[in-house]
């Protein structure tokens, strides 16, 4: 990850968003969905990549904020 890029994971639980090079989570949440929501709205405010994990701590999603700075050529 590019240093600010957001993590969203799942810890002690609950589901957190950290800021890469923070120790500790930024924001809590009872909800995956409520974790999301919030993670992007940081990724987009940074210009940085939201990294969502599962439960499990394996990335299950990524999405770069603004797209045109997504290095990828998949669509979707």
């Amino acid at each position: 990850m590019v240093k600010g890029d957001i993590d969203t994971y799942h810890q002690d639980g609950q589901w957190k968003n950290r800021p890469e090079g923070n120790v500790r989570a930024s924001s809590t949440h009872e909800t995956k969905a409520e974790a999301e929501s919030t993670g992007r709205d940081m990724a987009r405010d940074r210009d940085a990549e939201h990294v969502i994990k599962n439960e499990d701590g394996r990335i299950g999603e990524r999405n770069t904020y603004p797209r045109s700075r997504d290095p990828r050529e998949i669509k979707g």
